[in-house]
């Protein structure tokens, strides 16, 4: 049987963990309990317990506990630690190393990989030190998952800071669970990003990710464009380089800061991006997630064009840009092993998105509807399907960064086994 510790920290969203111990244990999967001294306050060890049918753990220095060093004992027999909500003061203490109560101690003594579910007030999650912590867990290898955007307890309130709904907590975990690493000893708590560099997924690999929108000038003041925002790519860039890889971001013009760990280059046009991508190989995963505009204008102004009284608008005659998915997936040399595009449909998705691979020659496409009202573009939230030549996943809604993890990851799968089959 798996073992899941599920450390209870102090918010209101305290309450989920009942319904996600129950649905998990009817999944056949063992849940042992540590709560925090403020989840004592939202949900009583007695009602933790009932439904857990395990001893819930509250005090570190509890006399018949540690006897045997039962944090430790805690900490060595889980197979997956989820920390569910965890508050903005929790994922501080877990990112500064604290171990001064019972749920930090075994936070440090596990060997087994870590998935965070915050649960806040939208203010306190968009606070610089809450986005510091959670870049330096995500640095040290621990999985979040949400916050979801909605209404907060608090009347009046809401954005960003909902804990992740407990139908999502229980497919991350199984799909964690099925993964089966972190066990190692001495890899503690951390689940990728301090593991030994060549045991990283993509270790060893280079992945080259597009980005953004192209801007295509009219005249020196004008441009075509796009809503694309960049959020996307850049969080695949970020997740491959957590993984291991070694990444080029070529990025269109966007607002979104350059990940860390990562080569960017950026430009402004469709040809010049197809100049960045051709000058970046050989690749192995080459992820086309860049909006790039499909014309621009033959002949752009040198100045700006100016608006006559009574003239007629200027016509503008245009011409197709490059296809830079088409170029990578068609090259007769140095294609990358795996090319990855992305379809922005605002109607039957998934037929759309099929065409596009077939005729691009891609691997994958990962298809979004991007319609209005949707939020997609510029948005933090993504649904996505995707879609390969033999199946088509529909994912559920993830954060953009939850769907570049869960795309690298996948992508890292794909080159083992090809490997293995070669």
């Amino acid at each position: 049987m798996k073992r899941v510790l599920l450390i209870i920290g102090g918010g209101i969203a305290a309450y989920k963990c009942l319904d996600l111990i129950r649905r998990l244990r009817e999944r056949g999967i063992g849940v042992r309990c540590v709560m925090t001294k403020a989840a004592q306050a939202f949900v009583t060890p007695l009602a933790v317990g009932a439904i857990s049918n395990e001893r819930v753990a509250t005090e570190l220095l509890d006399l018949e506990g540690e006897r045997e060093i039962g944090h430790i004992r805690l900490a060595r027999e889980a197979d997956l630690v989820v920390v569910a909500p965890a508050t903005a003061d929790l994922l501080a203490r877990m990112a500064q190393g604290h171990a001064d109560d019972l749920a930090t101690a075994v936070l440090l003594a596990t060997r087994a990989p870590c998935l965070v579910a915050p649960a806040m007030n939208p203010a306190m999650w968009g606070h610089p030190a809450t986005q510091r912590n959670v870049r330096q867990l995500t640095r040290d290898g621990v999985e979040l998952i949400g916050p979801n955007a909605g209404e907060m307890a608090e009347a009046g309130e809401a954005g960003v800071g909902r804990m992740a709904e407990v139908a999502e907590l229980v497919e991350r975990i199984e799909a964690m669970l099925a993964r089966g690493r972190g066990r190692e000893p001495g890899l503690g708590f951390i689940t990728v990003a301090s593991a030994p560099p060549e045991r990283l997924p993509l270790a060893g690999r280079h992945v080259l990710v597009t980005s953004g929108p192209t801007h295509e000038p009219i005249d020196s003041v004008r441009y075509i464009a796009n809503r694309s925002s960049g959020k996307q790519g850049h969080a695949i860039a970020e997740a491959a380089a957590r993984l291991g890889a070694r990444v080029t971001l070529v990025s269109g013009p966007v607002q979104v800061a350059d990940p860390e760990g990562v080569a960017v280059q950026h430009v402004e046009t469709a040809d010049e991006m197809l100049a960045a991508v051709e000058a970046a190989l050989p690749a192995d995963v080459a992820v086309c997630a860049a909006a790039v505009a499909d014309w621009r204008v033959a002949a752009a102004g040198r100045g700006k064009i100016k608006k006559a009284a009574g003239a007629a608008p200027p016509t503008l005659a245009l011409v197709e840009n490059p296809d830079i998915l088409r170029a990578l997936a068609g090259r007769k040399r140095g294609r990358p092993a795996l090319v990855v595009g992305f379809a922005a449909e605002t109607e039957t998705v998934v037929p759309h998105a099929q065409a596009k691979r077939t005729a691009k020659g891609a691997d994958w496409i990962v298809a979004n509807d991007v319609s209005e009202g949707r939020g997609v573009f510029g948005g933090d939230r993504n649904r996505v399907h995707l879609v390969t030549a033999t199946e088509v996943e529909a994912w559920p809604d993830l954060t953009k960064a939850e769907v570049a993890e869960r795309l690298m990851r996948r992508a890292a799968r794909w080159l083992e086994d090809a490997r293995a089959h070669a």
